[in-house]
């Protein structure tokens, strides 16, 4: 695929980077012109990310840190800016996903959930504003959900953290609308990533089927009647960081093939 420049000489941070949706928005974005720093706190996923990056005539670090980590992230984000240039671009996509029954949902699940999915996105919203508002641009991606729009049984803590998501954004994108600052988040459908995957079985029990029917009864819901893939969201997440979404912010945007349409 040759190199397009709608994102050309922006640096990008993402954070879950290393795999699934992470690693495909940051290959797009590298394909499109930016320098990528790819976060994952899987220290080796990210650099395999990074290294395929570099080989294809872009340019990208490996970053692993916590994301609910306030020092880390913001040692991360120093380093970002020393080896690759002022960040323009955040993308908070590091996430967890639990199914369990409500009365089964720990205290600890519900706080990791949390801790991970809103406050891992707070402070990377708080990172990336503090610096991009000195310069009066930039433009911040979270990853929500459509269980950021429609709440699902055995789903209570991510859909708690992913409604959250987008009450941060909507507040984010008015307050920091007259610094240059465009705040969107990303609502996909299923994705069949590793996450999904791990969590096909506990699906498969909460709805009474068989592991094996998992995919074909979440497609017969699906008006495209297939899955979301990684491209999908990466496609999507190119146009919100590129100009050509310049009049776009505070959305929370469905990629879901017709399935959710609020």
């Amino acid at each position: 695929m040759g190199m397009g420049t709608r994102l050309f000489n922006k640096i990008a941070v993402v954070t879950g980077g290393g795999g699934g949706i992470g690693a495909e928005i940051c290959s797009s974005f590298a394909k499109e012109g930016a320098s990528v720093a790819v976060a994952d706190i899987d220290i080796d996923a990210a650099q395999k990310v990074a290294a395929e990056i570099n080989s294809s005539g872009s340019r990208a670090i490996a970053l692993s840190f916590d994301v609910a980590d306030i020092g880390a992230t913001e040692k991360a984000a120093d380093r970002t800016e020393n080896e690759l240039g002022p960040i323009d671009i955040w993308v908070n996509n590091a996430g967890v996903s639990y199914i369990v029954p409500f009365l089964d949902c720990t205290e600890e699940l519900w706080d990791n959930t949390l801790r991970v999915n809103l406050t891992g996105t707070f402070i990377g919203c708080r990172e990336a504003i503090g610096r991009m508002r000195q310069r009066k641009q930039g433009v911040i991606l979270n990853m929500s959900s459509q269980s950021g729009k429609k709440g699902s049984s055995h789903y209570a803590a991510y859909c708690a953290s992913k409604f959250g998501i987008i009450g941060l954004t909507q507040s984010l994108a008015v307050e920091f609308a007259s610094s240059g600052i465009r705040v969107n988040a990303l609502c996909p459908g299923v994705v069949m990533t590793t996450l999904w995957k791990d969590m096909k079985e506990d699906y498969a029990s909460k709805r009474g089927i068989k592991t094996e029917e998992v995919i074909p009864y979440l497609e017969k819901r699906i008006p495209m009647g297939r899955l979301c893939t990684p491209g999908d969201i990466a496609g999507v997440a190119v146009f919100l960081a590129s100009d050509e979404s310049a009049y776009i912010t505070g959305e929370a945007v469905n990629i879901s093939g017709g399935q959710m349409m609020l």
